[in-house]
């Protein structure tokens, strides 16, 4: 049996009901599926029957666990470690929809499902046209991160590094963050087809968040290319003052109130996912916000290194950290160049009565 039977919205998150009971499945599944393509009677219908009798999640795992190997050998081949970072915008809506594509075959009620895979397709597809436009597809395109921390730590701890997170870790990652997904699916066997109120709310809330995060990108891709154009130039655009392009970095619009807008509202998307199966198993936390915690593990720990290169590399950055909250705006806060000046000014007169 592929699906767990259950009774209570509380199972659907329980560990020895959904998840234990398929453990064999992981185990079992690489062999089924090369004895499928080993034999000369090979057919789609062999490969769906195989589908529809493993635990989606299962086969969600599976899928990231494939894929580990690849990332690996394609990076140490290239020398270039964003190999995760190419599919990061597409992989969890692969997952999301895997969910939704199962329910279907397995004729399941699918609103529910069909509405997150939904939102989470809307997520990748602004997520990877802005990759793109960055040019993150690009021959040798690498996220400059990765090089500091190779020259920082040695050769030998990189690949180290490479092995245990970036090619295996994101990967697991990538399909985590969509668990919930999982808890949705069982939670429409219980609840019969047909959206609730509550869904439509956390599906609304998901979509909300993805275009505050595309708000944010605009933002910072229209400073960015108001930086460029000054710096050939040296003419100040209509939007941007000449010190605010001098500068170097963003504060204004949604950057105003928080330095990572985005990255909040990134973080939060995947949060709102774990929040509906909570909300829908009748839990206040579970199993499936292991995915959520480690996105948010992962962005605190990358937005601190990559500000701790920015306030190197930008005068008045420690001065924007003070006044901006990092993710959560700072009560009463926002950033002022005007009291930017007031703290240099003070700083320099404690240093002359020093």
């Amino acid at each position: 049996m592929a699906l767990p039977v259950l009774r209570a919205l509380p199972d659907i998150v329980s560990l020895d009901k959904t998840v234990w009971p398929y453990e064999q499945q992981l185990y079992d599944l690489p062999q089924q599926f090369l004895q499928i393509f080993s034999t000369k009677t090979f057919s789609t219908p062999d490969v769906q029957t195989l589908y529809v009798t493993t635990n989606p999640l299962v086969t969600a795992l599976a899928f990231s666990i494939f894929l580990m190997p690849i990332f690996l050998v394609v990076s140490e081949i290239n020398h270039n470690y964003s190999q995760v970072d190419r599919v990061w915008s597409i992989l969890p809506a692969v997952y999301a929809v895997h969910y939704a594509v199962y329910a279907h075959l397995r004729e399941l009620p699918t609103r529910r499902v069909d509405a997150a895979a939904a939102v989470s397709v809307f997520w990748s597809v602004r997520l990877t046209f802005n990759y793109w436009r960055k040019g993150g597809y690009q021959i040798g395109s690498e996220d400059y991160r990765w090089e500091i921390i190779q020259k920082k730590v040695g050769r030998m701890l990189f690949f180290v590094f490479n092995v245990l997170f970036i090619a295996s870790g994101q990967s697991v990652l990538l399909a985590s963050v969509t668990f919930p997904v999982y808890a949705l699916l069982l939670s429409e066997r219980i609840t019969g087809e047909g959206l609730l109120l509550v869904d439509m709310g956390f599906a609304g809330a998901i979509a909300a968040l993805v275009v505050v995060e595309f708000v944010a990108d605009q933002q910072q891709w229209n400073y960015q290319n108001a930086k460029k154009e000054y710096q050939k130039t040296a003419k100040a655009t209509q939007d941007y003052a000449a010190e605010d392009l001098d500068r170097g970095f963003i504060t204004s619009g949604l950057w105003r109130y928080s330095r990572h807008p985005n990255f909040a509202a990134e973080q939060s998307i995947w949060l709102m996912f774990y929040l509906w199966a909570c909300q829908l198993s009748q839990t206040s936390y579970n199993w499936t916000g292991v995915g959520a915690l480690g996105y948010l593990i992962l962005f605190q720990a990358s937005s601190w290194f990559t500000e701790l290169i920015s306030s190197g590399k930008y005068t008045e950055y420690k001065d924007y950290q003070k006044q901006v909250g990092m993710f959560v705006p700072t009560p009463g806060g926002g950033w002022s160049p005007v009291a930017s000046s007031q703290d240099k000014v003070k700083e320099l007169r404690s240093k002359k009565k020093a």
